[in-house]
């Protein structure tokens, strides 16, 4: 199995690209010339000087950089000398975007900029972030806020545009914010959680803004977000990449927002998992869907937070201390996720014949998990070559459902093995009418229905079957899946999946999701003009354009990290 049948030549050197590419080497290839070429080709371009000052200043923890550095490893980095590559800058009231390749525009960019720039929120002159919907035609609730999660890919939409101050901008607001005091129902929340939205105020009659944020307590279920934190640490460092402007992240108050995030997510507690246990409807699926413990989003996006905050913290006394609990941890998260969350047809078929009441250090099956508990569909569903991770490992327990943000991030972090990366890529492949249908993205796979949907969901009336976050389809996904192909060599499946979109969106105005198990109708509560689906695209579209973006969301793999358990080897089979 290879990710590009093909030989890519690049100042006289030539290799076969049968693996993952690295984020220097993508910072090389321009894709755009590959997308509608899917034989074997050679390709030779003169690079610019931005391309190789690009290329050059690649993301930390190069495999090629460790080989010929060594006293750059984890424990041992510095994060100045190849962690950050200046990208142009633009002005912020530009309402341009910028093409760097003469890769001709769809039509609809240029609707989705003027719609993306409609959704941007003012605070005292400055612009802070984007509303999550501009759609007036039905009750605002929640979606004139500005949310966290949901900036993200608007925030990487200014960076790849060359406007940075909105995002520097967001993420200074988001910091004073953590600092508030945070009570609900009398009861105080951890000094670090981040909000998951805030509002502008305007006082007419004083001529006053103000800023009120939600931690939680008006959230659906009251729960507060985990992933708030994580996002804002993902950003931080995506900024930093971006500008190469290291002084945001120096700050004191930045660093010890990091510090705080992190004392949350590293206490240690009764756990036996390296994993972070968390309550439902605690990250973009906010409802109660069943991923309570230790949801796939939750652990990838902890994973990544933790490996940017080791590229961003300062080692000085703090730092030290956090740099060296964050390594410990990592060791063991990705031993734990690699071995136990991941999934393929030898371990499927592993599982199925697990004997169950084992004791001692030595049991095979350590989650006592019942056979009989697998799921008919999962057979069917796994390929003879492919695997992901799964949504849940607890005690007796496993979630075999398909998460499609946590199985991206996943990649994108290198939490994925570049075998395993491989593996997942191969899925969806293989299983393109489930998860893509006719309006990718699945937020995850299958639907529940029936008595498992009243037991999972409590009844909810949003959550039906192929329904919002039950199995409906996200465009927003479209951001993760670009990145998560172009770093397995694989843009021909972004591609396909934006031309799906590109048929649909507009002539929709970009709902927030779509229903239906191949998702052909627009979603029966969905917001139109919803912000992140069309920042979503935009972000997709820009790193087809120019795949060097893709440096400032994605990480090389950590050739320290200890290997997983190699107990299961699908691809090979």
């Amino acid at each position: 199995m290879s990710s590009l049948n093909g030989d890519v030549s690049q100042n006289g050197n030539t290799r076969n690209m049968d693996s993952l590419f690295t984020v220097a080497e993508i910072e090389e290839v321009d894709f755009s010339k590959l997308l509608d070429r899917p034989k074997p080709l050679n390709i030779e371009r003169q690079r610019s000087f931005d391309e190789r000052s690009l290329s050059e200043l690649s993301v930390g923890f190069s495999p090629r950089l460790s080989a010929r550095h060594p006293e750059n490893s984890l424990r041992n980095y510095d994060p100045h000398e190849y962690l950050f590559s200046p990208c142009s800058r633009r002005s912020v009231i530009s309402c341009t975007p910028r093409s760097q390749v003469g890769f001709e525009p769809h039509p609809m960019v240029a609707e989705a900029w003027e719609n993306l720039r409609r959704s941007l929120v003012f605070f005292r002159g400055q612009p802070v972030g984007t509303i999550a919907a501009t759609d007036t035609s039905d009750e605002k609730l929640n979606y004139d806020q500005v949310f966290v999660r949901d900036f993200v890919p608007s925030a990487l939409a200014f960076l790849m545009n060359g406007e940075p101050e909105i995002v520097k901008n967001f993420i200074l607001k988001t910091l004073r914010l953590q600092s508030w005091e945070k009570k609900i129902d009398r009861f105080q929340l951890g000094e670090g959680v981040m909000p998951a939205s805030f509002k502008v105020l305007h006082d007419p009659v004083r001529n006053t803004e103000t800023l009120m944020a939600d931690f939680g307590e008006s959230a659906i279920g009251r729960v507060a977000p985990v992933d708030s934190g994580f996002w804002w640490i993902i950003l931080l460092r995506a900024y930093t990449k971006s500008t190469g402007d290291t002084s945001l992240a120096e700050r004191p108050e930045c660093q010890k927002g990091m510090r705080l995030i992190l004392s949350l997510c590293l206490s240690e507690g009764f756990d036996t998992f390296p994993t972070l246990l968390c309550a439902d409807g605690c990250c973009m699926i906010d409802r109660r869907m069943g991923v309570y413990g230790y949801p796939i989003e939750i652990q990838a996006l902890f994973f990544m937070a933790l490996r940017c905050a080791l590229l961003l913290l300062n080692k000085d006394d703090e730092g030290k201390e956090f740099i060296e609990r964050i390594v410990k941890r990592l060791h063991a998260l990705s031993y734990h996720m690699r071995s136990y969350f991941w999934l393929d047809f030898k371990q499927l078929n592993d599982i199925y014949r697990y004997k169950t009441e084992e004791y001692s250090h030595t049991a095979v099956n350590k989650f006592n998990v019942i056979p009989d508990s697998l799921p008919d569909w999962v057979f069917d569903f796994m390929p003879t070559h492919g695997g992901y991770f799964i949504g849940n490992v607890s005690p007796a327990r496993m979630d075999f459902r398909w998460f499609c943000l946590g199985n991206c991030i996943a990649i994108l972090s290198s939490l994925a093995t570049p075998e395993q990366s491989m593996a997942i890529m191969d899925l969806i492949e293989s299983r393109w009418e489930e998860l893509a249908g006719e309006m990718p993205l699945k937020v995850c796979y299958p639907a529940i229905d029936s008595h498992e949907w009243r037991i999972e969901t409590g009844s909810d009336p949003k959550n039906t079957r192929w329904s919002y976050h039950n199995g409906g389809s996200w465009p927003v996904l479209l951001w993760l899946l670009t990145a998560a192909c172009i770093k397995t060599g694989r843009p021909q499946i972004a591609r396909r999946a934006i031309e799906l979109a590109e048929s649909r969106l507009q002539k929709d105005n970009w709902p927030e999701y779509y229903d239906g198990k191949c998702g052909r109708y627009v979603g029966k509560q969905a917001r139109k003009f919803q912000t992140w689906s069309i920042a979503g695209y935009l972000v997709a579209k820009m790193m087809l354009e120019d795949p060097s973006h893709l440096g400032m969301i994605a990480l090389e793999e950590d050739k320290q990290m200890k290997p997983a358990m190699r107990r299961s080897n699908s691809w090979t089979c």
